[in-house]
């Protein structure tokens, strides 16, 4: 068996979980449903010519209960990593894929957790697959189809280059501090700590990077989407002042959660168009609080497309239907 380039599989076992289970309504993705979606990925990846897996030996073990279930010829790299259940994994794991050569990687989870992969491997190849809360980054698919596009990828039936859509990203540059990145949203908020992460008080939001704007979507992204939509597809981003003014929008800011956000504007940000800010405030990325900044501490914020390439299952699945890569004779 020759082996081929490695699928990354990287599988977050905290997401899903977080206390907007106990405010909202927000569903539940527990580690044996991630199995079993990881499970079922791996059997479309092997079916579509797959044979070379590098997987994060999460803290959960649910990526290699996966693998040990899986039959057929294959080959498996454990990729270690400090098992903490927090976004560190992921980061130090993207590292390790990229010195392996992963031609693209399975995510598994929400927007923060493609966010930690991208810290790590910023221009990597991703296939995100939704199993976290408020997730506009990651895909909504049966991981059969979604792993069968990745096998068709690593088996070299479907070019990479055909299927692949490239990215936006916020860059966050913070006097004194290590740079920061969001692949939606980056939120400034009135809050003094970090506290419990999740971004649930419409009351302290005074402004909103986006990458995006999607009426559709649930979580910061659908305020900037009920007044001005922007896709993923148009460039530039979106800048929301909030906070002050008459006007509120009556946004989903979580699963089963709607707020009243007051919106003083809503402004188009060329790429790069540099937007300064100042503390004390924090700063909040892909639905998260995660960097308190200090008052007179300045930074900065500007929307690139230096995100990471996504395939789009569809396209994928075409080229292999057209190809006849799925056909063969008796």
């Amino acid at each position: 068996m020759m082996l081929q380039s490695p699928i990354g599989i990287v599988v977050n076992p905290s997401s899903g979980k977080d206390v907007r289970r106990l405010v909202a309504k927000a569903s539940v993705f527990d580690n044996r449903e991630k199995s079993a979606i990881v499970r079922r990925a791996l059997v479309g990846a092997v079916n579509a010519g797959a044979n070379h897996f590098a997987y994060m030996d999460d803290s959960h073990n649910v990526a290699q209960s996966a693998l040990d279930d899986l039959q057929g010829e294959y080959e498996a790299t454990r990729v270690d990593c400090p098992k903490t259940a927090t976004a560190i994994d992921t980061e130090r794991a993207a590292n390790v894929l990229r010195t392996l050569g992963c031609i693209a990687t399975l995510i598994l989870g929400g927007d923060g957790t493609s966010r930690a992969f991208t810290k790590g491997w910023r221009d990597a190849i991703l296939l995100p697959v939704s199993t976290g809360t408020n997730n506009v980054f990651p895909c909504f698919a049966e991981a059969t189809i979604a792993g069968a596009a990745l096998g068709l990828i690593a088996s070299g039936k479907v070019p990479l280059e055909e299927v692949t859509v490239a990215t936006k990203l916020i860059d966050i540059t913070i006097e004194g501090e290590d740079p920061d990145i969001a692949l939606i949203d980056a939120v400034v908020t009135g809050e003094a700590f970090v506290g419990a992460r999740a971004l649930l008080e419409g009351d302290e939001l005074k402004a909103a990077v986006l990458t995006r704007a999607d009426p559709a979507a649930v979580g910061i992204t659908a305020i900037g989407g009920l007044v001005q939509p922007l896709a993923e597809t148009q460039p530039g981003g979106l800048l929301l002042r909030m906070g002050k003014g008459s006007r509120f929008v009556n946004a989903p800011i979580a699963p089963g959660l709607y707020q009243q956000v007051k919106v003083e504007s809503w402004t188009s940000v060329a790429y790069n168009e540099v937007m300064e800010f100042e503390g004390p405030c924090v700063i909040a990325v892909d639905g998260e609080r995660e960097r308190s900044i200090r008052r007179g501490q300045k930074f900065q914020m500007k929307v690139s497309l230096t995100g990471p390439l996504v395939i789009d299952i569809e396209k994928a699945m075409e080229f292999a239907a057209g190809s006849g890569a799925f056909v063969g004779h008796l």
